[in-house]
């Protein structure tokens, strides 16, 4: 069995840091990971929600400090950046390409647009030294693709308004806030959604703490661009399921979550439902080979050595207490 190593980074501090974080999407599932980062590095985390959102978890995790902030409302964001004392850096892991905001009926283009530029401008407007953006890993090659795109608009504002940023273009994740795959495992079966298809693999408490790295430790001079975030080497289902097999100690297959008779059909049921149109657009295009990183040598040099796809399985497995 193979024991989880920790990502590289400094240790937890052992005293209080003054400096303040001021977290944007905190109530979501990667959002909730940075926060926990952050407290555990001891920094004052800020907590940017909207007037409905529900605080308990972050209450839980010791949040104190909330501001009310809409990515719609450049008001509430002047008003969300500006508070005082000033932070430190901004991160920002909202996103309206998400289930939440299905539920809720939003405008996904008009938050991953008009409201990022609305939260950069405001940012810029307080003068928050850094801002470090969630974004999405081949962003930049994906001009056609919902959210991806909408990322590197997001990307391409903060350059143009010389706003000091690093966006950490996350890979695939390995875990989502509706998180299947333990009860897959629990089976013996790694639900493989894009079979064949090679990703940089990413486990959301990894780029959490990068995250942390970056609005706390890197220095001003890494504030200028972005950073391609994921394994070593990309990873298939097959590898995957092969990397649970070895740190589980007994056989996990990948099984395709689509079976091959249905996927001809899915345009034709995207007819009926627009937002799963958006993601038939993304999987086409990640089976293109698009969600793999070309420049692995910045994520060594910001963050260290990147995890190998059994260690992100390892880290994973430890913390949903698969590993006996």
């Amino acid at each position: 069995m193979t024991t989880p190593q920790p990502i590289a980074g400094p240790t937890v501090a052992a005293e209080a840091d003054t400096r303040v974080v001021t977290v944007v999407g905190a109530t979501g599932h990667l959002g909730g990971y940075i926060v926990e980062a952050l407290i555990k590095r001891g920094v004052h985390v800020r907590a940017m929600v909207r007037a409905t959102s529900n605080r308990t978890s972050l209450r839980a995790l010791g949040v104190t400090d909330f501001v009310v902030g809409d990515l719609n409302d450049a008001a509430s964001l002047q008003s969300a950046m500006g508070a005082e004392p000033r932070a430190a850096a901004v991160i920002a892991s909202a996103a309206g390409f998400s289930a939440h905001s299905a539920k809720t009926k939003a405008d996904n283009s008009k938050a991953d647009t008009e409201g990022y530029r609305n939260l950069i401008d405001a940012t810029k407007a307080a003068g928050v030294p850094r801002f470090i953006l969630i974004s999405i890993l081949g962003c930049d090659r994906a001009p056609n693709v919902p959210h991806f795109s909408q990322k590197f608009e997001a990307e391409t504002h903060l350059k143009a308004i010389g706003q000091p940023y690093l966006s950490l273009r996350a890979g695939a994740f390995i875990d989502r806030s509706r998180d299947i795959v333990p009860e897959n495992i629990a089976k013996g079966v790694f639900p493989d959604i894009m079979p064949g298809a090679p990703m940089a693999l990413l486990y959301a408490r990894d780029l959490a703490r990068y995250a942390a790295i970056a609005a706390l430790d890197l220095p001003a001079s890494a504030m200028k661009g972005s950073v391609d975030i994921g394994s070593e080497i990309p990873g298939t289902g097959e590898k995957v399921a092969a990397a649970f097999t070895k740190v589980l100690g007994r056989p996990i297959r990948a099984k395709p979550v689509f079976p091959a008779w249905l996927t001809p059909l899915l345009p034709l049921v995207t007819l009926f439902a627009p937002r799963l149109r958006d993601q038939l657009i993304v999987m086409r295009w990640v089976r293109q080979g698009g969600y793999v990183s070309r420049e692995p040598h910045e994520q060594k040099a910001l963050f260290g050595e990147a995890p190998t796809v059994e260690e992100t399985v390892a880290r994973y497995a430890r913390d949903k207490g698969l590993v006996r």
